[in-house]
């Protein structure tokens, strides 16, 4: 049988193989070079030594970044190890790896695009910047677009779960001629993302809670990590129009966004809603892909039925699923897939602390939905980096943080 390819690293300005390696999850997959942290530790020597010398950093960076975004999105590439990749062929690596649907794939290259064209352009500096990515969606890649128009050399450290498109990206960006010296990319282990931190000048590091209690802060590291996005529904709100302007924020883009919707918050009785939203989630598909709300597959079966008991492990006796599909269903063509859930939360319950459903962040669709004002509700607030409030006019009820 033959082995998966195996995916590069890429540093000193050339695709190289690794002794170590991983194989991320997934079906006809890659393996992955790691790069261990005494590497790393050299090329920064490397670099220190060589940038004084270097020719200057392209002076238009915006058109080659767009340049590469074309090349990423529809573009034959050569990321390291690979081989020539087009673009049909990279969405269908994205499933295979990652269980990403193509319609998922087009809609995040278009927000790439639209994020770095709407993005003002940054001064130019002398920093060595680390990026971080996570494994639940590619769009973190406008983290390196930003650093690579602003530092004088971009680091990658790409998920380990989901590699493919921080490789692609990469050469597409040497495809439009972007210099390699000022770029690399770095898969690694867990343990070594402290000592990536270290040797590089600025960082900006995706993770979750734990990760980001695993890291020492410091005026050059940005985490970004859980939105835990709420909901503020008044008393007044009409259900229809409430289902209508909720239902996007907690299903699009398969829930995987820190930006989605966890957490809806009722000013008013909250089952009413709650029943009513959790009959619209019922209603998506996984298989043919809904065409408005697809939703990714999960390549591990137990890791689904791991994802999927995290809301369950996190109910309260009083609480209550309102959607009725299977938490874990398999599709015709042998996918697995965790579907869209919704829970009420009961409010008689004896308080003991937040519960812990509010604020919950999972790879699927989920929202919990609670009554309350005041004080209590300040506090869902308080702990949310996206909190969306409906305005009078339809085109606000599409969702304004």
């Amino acid at each position: 049988m033959t082995p998966p390819p195996l995916l590069h690293a890429f540093r000193r300005g050339t695709w190289q193989p690794s002794l170590d390696t991983a194989e991320p999850p997934g079906q006809g997959g890659v393996r992955l070079c790691l790069v261990p942290e005494i590497v790393a530790a050299a090329d920064r020597r490397w670099w220190d030594g060589v940038a004084p010398g270097l020719p200057p950093a392209p002076a238009d960076r915006r058109a080659l970044l767009l340049r590469a975004l074309d090349l990423f999105e529809h573009g034959v590439l050569t990321p390291g190890g690979l081989g020539p990749q087009s673009g049909d062929q990279f969405r269908t690596a994205l499933w295979r790896t990652a269980g990403l649907p193509a319609a998922l794939v087009d809609r995040w290259c278009g927000m790439l695009r639209s994020t770095l064209t709407n993005r003002h352009i940054p001064v130019p500096d002398e920093a060595l910047a680390l990026v971080s990515l996570p494994g639940n969606t590619f769009t973190c890649l406008e983290s390196v677009l930003e650093q690579a128009e602003r530092s004088a050399a971009v680091w990658v450290r790409p998920s380990r779960r989901e590699p493919l498109s921080a490789a692609r990206l990469v050469a597409a960006l040497l495809a439009a001629g972007w210099p390699p010296e000022r770029l690399a990319l770095y898969p690694t282990g867990q343990q070594a993302l402290t000592g990536l931190i270290a040797l590089t000048d600025r960082q900006i590091v995706f993770g979750g809670a734990g990760l980001a209690a695993s890291v020492r802060a410091s005026a050059a590291l940005t985490v970004r990590g859980p939105g835990r996005g709420c909901a503020l529904v008044p008393a007044s709100s009409v259900t229809a129009d409430a289902v209508d302007w909720l239902l996007p924020l907690i299903a699009a883009d398969s829930g995987r966004f820190c930006s989605n919707v966890r957490t809806v918050v009722c000013a008013g009785p909250a089952a009413p809603l709650a029943t009513a939203l959790a009959a619209a989630l019922d209603a998506i598909r996984p298989e043919p892909a809904d065409p408005v709300w697809p939703l990714t597959a999960f390549r591990e079966p137990e890791e689904a039925h791991r994802t999927a008991r995290s809301v369950t492990d996190r109910l309260a006796p009083e609480d209550r699923i309102l959607t009725r599909t299977p938490a874990v269903a398999e599709g015709p063509g042998g996918d697995t897939y965790v579907l869209p859930q919704l829970v009420l939360i009961d409010q008689g319950r004896r308080q003991t602390g937040p519960h812990p459903l509010i604020g919950h962040e999972v790879p699927f669709p989920f929202a919990a939905v609670v009554s309350a004002t005041g004080p209590a509700a300040a506090a869902i607030t308080d702990g949310s980096l996206f909190v969306y409030r409906p305005l009078p006019d339809a085109a606000a009820r599409r969702g304004t943080p």
